[in-house]
Protein backbone atom coordinates (compact mmCIF):
# COMPACT_ATOMS: atom_id res chain seq x y z
CA UNK A 1 0.00 0.00 0.00
CA UNK A 2 1.17 3.56 -0.59
CA UNK A 3 2.72 5.22 2.44
CA UNK A 4 -0.07 7.07 4.23
CA UNK A 5 0.09 10.11 6.48
CA UNK A 6 -1.71 10.65 9.79
CA UNK A 7 -5.32 11.79 9.48
CA UNK A 8 -7.85 13.27 11.85
CA UNK A 9 -11.25 14.83 11.18
CA UNK A 10 -13.45 15.66 14.19
CA UNK A 11 -16.31 16.66 11.86
CA UNK A 12 -16.33 13.26 10.19
CA UNK A 13 -16.05 11.47 13.53
CA UNK A 14 -19.00 13.36 14.90
CA UNK A 15 -21.03 12.42 11.84
CA UNK A 16 -20.07 8.76 12.16
CA UNK A 17 -20.94 8.70 15.82
CA UNK A 18 -24.33 10.23 15.12
CA UNK A 19 -25.01 7.54 12.54
CA UNK A 20 -24.09 4.66 14.92
CA UNK A 21 4.14 4.04 -15.45
CA UNK A 22 6.58 1.94 -17.15
CA UNK A 23 5.86 -1.77 -17.09
CA UNK A 24 8.69 -4.22 -16.44
CA UNK A 25 8.62 -7.74 -17.85
CA UNK A 26 7.34 -10.53 -15.64
CA UNK A 27 9.90 -11.99 -13.29
CA UNK A 28 11.52 -15.24 -14.34
CA UNK A 29 10.19 -18.33 -12.63
CA UNK A 30 12.25 -19.45 -9.68
CA UNK A 31 13.99 -22.77 -9.53
CA UNK A 32 11.71 -25.29 -7.82
CA UNK A 33 12.01 -28.64 -6.20
CA UNK A 34 9.17 -30.26 -8.12
CA UNK A 35 5.53 -30.82 -7.23
CA UNK A 36 4.53 -30.83 -3.59
CA UNK A 37 1.41 -30.81 -1.45
CA UNK A 38 0.43 -28.39 1.27
CA UNK A 39 -2.78 -27.86 3.23
CA UNK A 40 -3.75 -24.67 5.03
CA UNK A 41 -5.17 -24.99 8.50
CA UNK A 42 -8.25 -22.88 7.64
CA UNK A 43 -9.76 -20.02 9.59
CA UNK A 44 -13.43 -20.92 10.06
CA UNK A 45 -16.53 -19.87 8.17
CA UNK A 46 -17.23 -16.90 10.45
CA UNK A 47 -13.79 -15.37 10.00
CA UNK A 48 -13.61 -11.86 8.51
CA UNK A 49 -10.98 -13.15 6.07
CA UNK A 50 -13.36 -15.49 4.25
CA UNK A 51 -15.51 -12.58 3.04
CA UNK A 52 -14.53 -10.47 0.05
CA UNK A 53 -12.97 -7.35 1.53
CA UNK A 54 -12.24 -3.73 0.66
CA UNK A 55 -9.50 -1.61 2.20
CA UNK A 56 -10.26 1.90 3.43
CA UNK A 57 -7.36 4.33 3.64
CA UNK A 58 -9.32 7.48 4.45
CA UNK A 59 -12.88 7.05 5.71
CA UNK A 60 -13.69 10.63 4.66
CA UNK A 61 -12.81 9.79 1.04
CA UNK A 62 -14.84 6.57 0.96
CA UNK A 63 -18.45 7.43 0.10
CA UNK A 64 -17.77 10.82 1.69
CA UNK A 65 -17.50 9.18 5.11
CA UNK A 66 -21.20 8.25 5.10
CA UNK A 67 -21.78 4.97 6.92
CA UNK A 68 -25.13 4.29 5.20
CA UNK A 69 -23.50 4.86 1.79
CA UNK A 70 -20.57 2.61 2.71
CA UNK A 71 -23.00 -0.13 3.73
CA UNK A 72 -25.11 0.21 0.58
CA UNK A 73 -22.05 0.06 -1.68
CA UNK A 74 -20.59 -2.91 0.17
CA UNK A 75 -23.80 -4.95 0.06
CA UNK A 76 -24.48 -4.10 -3.57
CA UNK A 77 -21.08 -5.36 -4.68
CA UNK A 78 -20.46 -8.37 -2.46
CA UNK A 79 -18.12 -6.81 0.09
CA UNK A 80 -18.38 -8.43 3.52
CA UNK A 81 -15.34 -7.05 5.35
CA UNK A 82 -14.03 -3.49 5.60
CA UNK A 83 -10.32 -3.07 6.40
CA UNK A 84 -9.91 0.40 7.90
CA UNK A 85 -6.67 2.18 8.71
CA UNK A 86 -6.22 2.57 12.46
CA UNK A 87 -2.62 3.64 12.85
CA UNK A 88 0.57 4.84 11.20
CA UNK A 89 3.70 4.05 13.15
CA UNK A 90 3.18 5.34 16.67
CA UNK A 91 0.25 7.57 15.67
CA UNK A 92 -3.28 6.38 16.24
CA UNK A 93 -5.77 7.31 13.53
CA UNK A 94 -8.96 8.30 15.30
CA UNK A 95 -11.04 7.57 12.20
CA UNK A 96 -11.05 3.99 13.54
CA UNK A 97 -13.25 4.13 16.62
CA UNK A 98 -15.89 2.16 18.48
CA UNK A 99 -18.92 4.13 17.13
CA UNK A 100 -17.80 3.49 13.54
CA UNK A 101 -17.19 -0.21 14.22
CA UNK A 102 -20.59 -0.59 15.90
CA UNK A 103 -22.35 1.14 13.00
CA UNK A 104 -20.70 -1.09 10.40
CA UNK A 105 -21.34 -4.18 12.48
CA UNK A 106 -24.99 -3.19 12.78
CA UNK A 107 -25.09 -2.97 8.98
CA UNK A 108 -23.73 -6.51 8.59
CA UNK A 109 -20.05 -5.88 7.84
CA UNK A 110 -17.04 -7.38 9.54
CA UNK A 111 -14.54 -4.67 10.45
CA UNK A 112 -10.78 -5.14 10.59
CA UNK A 113 -8.18 -2.60 11.60
CA UNK A 114 -4.85 -2.21 9.82
CA UNK A 115 -1.76 -0.32 10.82
CA UNK A 116 1.35 0.64 8.89
CA UNK A 117 4.45 -0.15 10.94
CA UNK A 118 8.05 1.01 10.65
CA UNK A 119 9.91 -0.92 13.35
CA UNK A 120 11.59 2.08 15.01
CA UNK A 121 9.37 1.93 18.12
CA UNK A 122 7.85 -1.56 18.04
CA UNK A 123 6.35 -1.55 21.53
CA UNK A 124 4.55 1.74 20.88
CA UNK A 125 3.33 0.44 17.52
CA UNK A 126 2.01 -2.69 19.23
CA UNK A 127 0.00 -0.50 21.62
CA UNK A 128 -1.60 1.25 18.63
CA UNK A 129 -2.69 -2.10 17.22
CA UNK A 130 -4.01 -3.25 20.59
CA UNK A 131 -6.06 -0.05 20.93
CA UNK A 132 -7.81 -0.85 17.64
CA UNK A 133 -8.64 -4.32 18.92
CA UNK A 134 -10.18 -2.79 22.04
CA UNK A 135 -12.29 -0.54 19.80
CA UNK A 136 -14.01 -3.65 18.48
CA UNK A 137 -11.97 -4.80 15.46
CA UNK A 138 -12.73 -8.30 14.22
CA UNK A 139 -9.11 -8.73 13.14
CA UNK A 140 -5.88 -6.76 13.04
CA UNK A 141 -3.66 -6.51 9.97
CA UNK A 142 0.04 -5.65 10.09
CA UNK A 143 1.08 -3.66 7.03
CA UNK A 144 4.87 -4.07 7.13
CA UNK A 145 6.93 -3.28 4.05
CA UNK A 146 10.32 -1.78 3.13
CA UNK A 147 10.80 -0.04 6.48
CA UNK A 148 11.00 -3.46 8.18
CA UNK A 149 13.74 -4.94 6.01
CA UNK A 150 16.35 -6.52 8.30
CA UNK A 151 14.62 -5.57 11.57
CA UNK A 152 14.32 -8.96 13.23
CA UNK A 153 14.61 -7.68 16.80
CA UNK A 154 11.94 -5.05 16.17
CA UNK A 155 9.60 -7.57 14.58
CA UNK A 156 10.08 -9.98 17.48
CA UNK A 157 9.48 -7.27 20.08
CA UNK A 158 6.42 -5.97 18.21
CA UNK A 159 4.83 -9.43 17.94
CA UNK A 160 5.54 -10.36 21.56
CA UNK A 161 4.20 -7.03 22.88
CA UNK A 162 1.13 -7.16 20.67
CA UNK A 163 0.22 -10.74 21.52
CA UNK A 164 0.61 -10.00 25.23
CA UNK A 165 -2.10 -7.34 24.85
CA UNK A 166 -4.54 -8.90 22.36
CA UNK A 167 -4.18 -12.56 23.32
CA UNK A 168 -2.76 -15.56 21.54
CA UNK A 169 -5.94 -16.39 19.65
CA UNK A 170 -7.01 -13.02 18.24
CA UNK A 171 -7.12 -13.02 14.39
CA UNK A 172 -3.90 -11.39 13.19
CA UNK A 173 -2.59 -11.17 9.64
CA UNK A 174 0.42 -9.86 7.74
CA UNK A 175 -0.13 -7.76 4.62
CA UNK A 176 3.35 -7.51 3.15
CA UNK A 177 5.40 -8.03 0.03
CA UNK A 178 4.06 -10.88 -2.14
CA UNK A 179 7.38 -11.96 -3.69
CA UNK A 180 9.34 -13.45 -0.80
CA UNK A 181 12.40 -14.14 -2.95
CA UNK A 182 12.72 -10.41 -3.69
CA UNK A 183 13.19 -9.64 0.03
CA UNK A 184 15.76 -11.96 1.65
CA UNK A 185 16.14 -9.66 4.68
CA UNK A 186 12.46 -9.21 5.48
CA UNK A 187 11.50 -11.02 8.72
CA UNK A 188 8.60 -13.08 7.39
CA UNK A 189 9.72 -15.88 9.72
CA UNK A 190 8.99 -13.61 12.70
CA UNK A 191 5.73 -12.03 11.56
CA UNK A 192 4.37 -15.41 10.37
CA UNK A 193 6.27 -17.55 12.86
CA UNK A 194 5.20 -19.07 16.19
CA UNK A 195 3.03 -16.61 18.12
CA UNK A 196 2.78 -14.26 15.14
CA UNK A 197 0.18 -13.70 12.44
CA UNK A 198 -1.90 -16.73 11.55
CA UNK A 199 -3.12 -15.37 8.21
CA UNK A 200 -1.08 -14.17 5.23
CA UNK A 201 -2.47 -11.38 2.99
CA UNK A 202 0.17 -10.69 0.32
CA UNK A 203 -0.29 -7.50 -1.71
CA UNK A 204 -0.53 -9.04 -5.17
CA UNK A 205 -0.79 -5.84 -7.22
CA UNK A 206 -0.12 -7.44 -10.59
CA UNK A 207 -0.26 -4.27 -12.66
CA UNK A 208 2.16 -2.33 -10.47
CA UNK A 209 4.43 -5.36 -10.25
CA UNK A 210 4.47 -5.40 -14.04
CA UNK A 211 3.15 -8.90 -14.54
CA UNK A 212 -0.08 -10.83 -15.11
CA UNK A 213 -2.72 -12.13 -12.73
CA UNK A 214 -1.58 -15.66 -13.55
CA UNK A 215 2.07 -15.00 -12.79
CA UNK A 216 1.30 -13.04 -9.62
CA UNK A 217 -0.55 -16.06 -8.22
CA UNK A 218 2.07 -18.60 -9.33
CA UNK A 219 5.03 -16.58 -8.01
CA UNK A 220 3.37 -15.59 -4.74
CA UNK A 221 2.09 -19.06 -3.88
CA UNK A 222 5.36 -20.78 -4.78
CA UNK A 223 7.09 -19.11 -1.84
CA UNK A 224 4.28 -18.11 0.53
CA UNK A 225 2.87 -21.60 0.98
CA UNK A 226 5.89 -22.45 3.11
CA UNK A 227 4.84 -20.09 5.90
CA UNK A 228 1.97 -22.46 6.67
CA UNK A 229 -0.64 -19.70 7.05
CA UNK A 230 -3.85 -19.47 4.99
CA UNK A 231 -3.34 -17.05 2.10
CA UNK A 232 -5.94 -14.40 1.29
CA UNK A 233 -4.64 -12.30 -1.63
CA UNK A 234 -5.03 -8.54 -1.92
CA UNK A 235 -5.73 -7.29 -5.44
CA UNK A 236 -5.62 -3.78 -6.84
CA UNK A 237 -8.45 -1.55 -7.99
CA UNK A 238 -6.24 1.55 -8.05
CA UNK A 239 -4.27 2.54 -11.13
CA UNK A 240 -6.96 1.44 -13.63
CA UNK A 241 -6.03 -2.27 -13.68
CA UNK A 242 -8.83 -3.15 -16.11
CA UNK A 243 -12.17 -4.87 -15.62
CA UNK A 244 -11.17 -8.21 -17.12
CA UNK A 245 -8.13 -8.61 -14.82
CA UNK A 246 -10.33 -7.76 -11.81
CA UNK A 247 -12.74 -10.52 -12.68
CA UNK A 248 -9.85 -12.84 -13.46
CA UNK A 249 -8.23 -12.14 -10.08
CA UNK A 250 -11.49 -13.14 -8.39
CA UNK A 251 -11.68 -16.35 -10.43
CA UNK A 252 -8.07 -17.21 -9.68
CA UNK A 253 -8.80 -16.69 -5.99
CA UNK A 254 -11.76 -19.06 -6.24
CA UNK A 255 -9.63 -21.61 -8.08
CA UNK A 256 -7.00 -21.40 -5.33
CA UNK A 257 -9.70 -21.91 -2.71
CA UNK A 258 -9.48 -18.45 -1.22
CA UNK A 259 -11.19 -15.05 -1.16
CA UNK A 260 -9.62 -11.72 -2.17
CA UNK A 261 -9.74 -8.22 -0.78
CA UNK A 262 -8.97 -5.01 -2.66
CA UNK A 263 -6.85 -1.89 -2.29
CA UNK A 264 -8.60 0.50 -2.09
CA UNK A 265 -12.10 1.94 -1.61
CA UNK A 266 -11.44 5.59 -2.49
CA UNK A 267 -9.76 4.68 -5.80
CA UNK A 268 -12.41 2.24 -7.04
CA UNK A 269 -14.69 3.59 -9.77
CA UNK A 270 -18.26 2.55 -10.61
CA UNK A 271 -17.33 0.05 -13.31
CA UNK A 272 -14.69 -1.54 -11.08
CA UNK A 273 -17.24 -1.95 -8.29
CA UNK A 274 -19.42 -3.77 -10.82
CA UNK A 275 -16.58 -6.18 -11.63
CA UNK A 276 -16.13 -6.95 -7.93
CA UNK A 277 -19.81 -7.78 -7.54
CA UNK A 278 -20.29 -9.76 -10.75
CA UNK A 279 -21.39 -13.35 -10.14
CA UNK A 280 -19.05 -14.58 -12.86
CA UNK A 281 -16.13 -13.69 -10.59
CA UNK A 282 -17.03 -16.54 -8.27
CA UNK A 283 -16.51 -19.20 -10.95
CA UNK A 284 -13.39 -21.29 -10.87
CA UNK A 285 -11.27 -21.42 -14.01
CA UNK A 286 -11.74 -24.79 -15.75
CA UNK A 287 -8.53 -26.79 -15.89
CA UNK A 288 -6.52 -24.38 -13.73
CA UNK A 289 -4.04 -26.23 -11.53
CA UNK A 290 -2.99 -24.09 -8.53
CA UNK A 291 0.71 -23.69 -7.78
CA UNK A 292 1.68 -26.66 -5.60
CA UNK A 293 5.46 -26.60 -5.79
CA UNK A 294 7.99 -25.65 -3.17
CA UNK A 295 11.03 -23.46 -3.90
CA UNK A 296 14.30 -25.35 -4.18
CA UNK A 297 16.95 -24.26 -1.68
CA UNK A 298 20.53 -25.49 -1.92
CA UNK A 299 24.04 -24.51 -0.88
CA UNK A 300 24.64 -20.83 -1.53
CA UNK A 301 21.01 -19.80 -0.89
CA UNK A 302 20.53 -16.86 1.48
CA UNK A 303 17.56 -15.17 3.08
CA UNK A 304 14.59 -15.55 5.36
CA UNK A 305 13.41 -18.78 3.74
CA UNK A 306 16.71 -20.29 4.84
CA UNK A 307 16.08 -18.92 8.34
CA UNK A 308 12.68 -20.65 8.25
CA UNK A 309 14.25 -23.95 7.20
CA UNK A 310 16.98 -23.70 9.85
CA UNK A 311 14.43 -23.12 12.61
CA UNK A 312 12.59 -26.29 11.57
CA UNK A 313 15.78 -28.33 11.22
CA UNK A 314 16.71 -27.38 14.79
CA UNK A 315 13.35 -28.67 16.01
CA UNK A 316 14.07 -31.87 14.11
CA UNK A 317 17.33 -32.26 16.05
CA UNK A 318 19.99 -30.46 14.01
CA UNK A 319 22.66 -28.33 15.65
CA UNK A 320 22.67 -25.16 13.56
CA UNK A 321 23.17 -21.45 13.81
CA UNK A 322 20.10 -19.58 12.55
CA UNK A 323 21.97 -17.28 10.19
CA UNK A 324 19.96 -17.39 6.96
CA UNK A 325 22.93 -18.85 5.01
CA UNK A 326 22.72 -22.25 3.32
CA UNK A 327 26.32 -23.31 3.97
CA UNK A 328 28.07 -26.68 4.21
CA UNK A 329 26.92 -27.15 7.81
CA UNK A 330 23.31 -26.73 6.79
CA UNK A 331 23.77 -29.04 3.81
CA UNK A 332 24.98 -31.74 6.20
CA UNK A 333 21.96 -31.09 8.44
CA UNK A 334 19.60 -31.40 5.47
CA UNK A 335 21.31 -34.61 4.35
CA UNK A 336 21.01 -36.07 7.87
CA UNK A 337 17.32 -35.09 7.94
CA UNK A 338 16.77 -36.77 4.58
CA UNK A 339 18.45 -39.98 5.64
CA UNK A 340 16.40 -40.09 8.85
CA UNK A 341 13.21 -39.75 6.81
CA UNK A 342 14.06 -42.22 4.08
CA UNK A 343 14.73 -39.58 1.41
CA UNK A 344 17.51 -39.27 -1.11
CA UNK A 345 20.38 -37.58 0.71
CA UNK A 346 21.32 -34.89 -1.80
CA UNK A 347 21.52 -32.12 0.81
CA UNK A 348 19.03 -29.94 -1.08
CA UNK A 349 15.65 -28.71 0.12
CA UNK A 350 13.32 -29.85 -2.66
CA UNK A 351 9.65 -30.68 -2.48
CA UNK A 352 9.97 -34.15 -0.97
CA UNK A 353 12.19 -32.83 1.80
CA UNK A 354 10.06 -29.75 2.41
CA UNK A 355 6.98 -31.99 2.64
CA UNK A 356 8.58 -33.69 5.63
CA UNK A 357 10.21 -30.59 7.14
CA UNK A 358 7.00 -28.51 7.28
CA UNK A 359 5.61 -31.01 9.77
CA UNK A 360 8.06 -29.65 12.36
CA UNK A 361 7.17 -26.53 14.32
CA UNK A 362 9.92 -23.93 13.82
CA UNK A 363 12.06 -23.11 16.83
CA UNK A 364 11.21 -19.61 17.98
CA UNK A 365 14.31 -17.46 18.05
CA UNK A 366 14.27 -14.63 20.59
CA UNK A 367 15.78 -11.93 18.40
CA UNK A 368 14.73 -9.39 21.04
CA UNK A 369 15.14 -11.33 24.26
CA UNK A 370 14.23 -8.38 26.50
CA UNK A 371 13.07 -4.82 26.08
CA UNK A 372 16.36 -3.47 27.45
CA UNK A 373 18.37 -5.64 25.08
CA UNK A 374 16.37 -4.43 22.08
CA UNK A 375 16.66 -0.80 23.16
CA UNK A 376 20.41 -1.07 23.59
CA UNK A 377 20.92 -2.70 20.21
CA UNK A 378 18.57 -0.50 18.24
CA UNK A 379 16.15 -1.71 15.56
CA UNK A 380 17.48 -4.86 13.94
CA UNK A 381 21.05 -4.19 15.05
CA UNK A 382 23.90 -6.25 16.42
CA UNK A 383 23.85 -10.03 16.79
CA UNK A 384 20.09 -10.12 17.28
CA UNK A 385 19.36 -10.85 13.64
CA UNK A 386 20.59 -13.42 11.12
CA UNK A 387 23.51 -12.66 8.82
CA UNK A 388 21.09 -12.64 5.87
CA UNK A 389 19.33 -9.60 7.38
CA UNK A 390 21.96 -7.35 5.77
CA UNK A 391 21.06 -8.46 2.23
CA UNK A 392 19.49 -5.81 -0.01
CA UNK A 393 16.11 -6.38 -1.66
CA UNK A 394 16.12 -7.38 -5.31
CA UNK A 395 13.35 -4.89 -5.94
CA UNK A 396 10.38 -3.30 -4.20
CA UNK A 397 7.74 -4.85 -6.44
CA UNK A 398 4.97 -2.78 -4.85
CA UNK A 399 6.53 0.51 -5.88
CA UNK A 400 5.48 1.73 -9.35
CA UNK A 401 8.37 0.85 -11.70
CA UNK A 402 10.22 3.83 -13.14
Amino acid sequence: MPLPIPFRSPRVLALLASLVLVTLPAAARADTGGAGMFENSGVGRHSPFVRQGMWIWYVSQSQGGSVPAILRTAHRHGIGTAYIKAGDGTTRWDQFNAPLVRALHHGGLKVCAWQFVYGDAPEAEARIGAAAVRAGADCLVIDAEAEYEGKYASADLYIRTLRAQIGAGFPLSLAGFPYVDYHPAFPYSVFLGPGGATVNQPQMYWKDIGTSVHESFAHTYLFNRLWGAPIFPIGQTYGAPGLQPLRLFRRYSASYGTVPSWWDWQETNTREWGALGARSGRLKIPGLIPETEYPLLKIGAKGDLVVWAQERLITAGAELEVNGIFNRTMRRAVRDFQEEHGLEGDGQLGSETWAQLVNYTPTRVEWAATTSTASALGPGAGPHRPRSASLPPKRDELAPPR
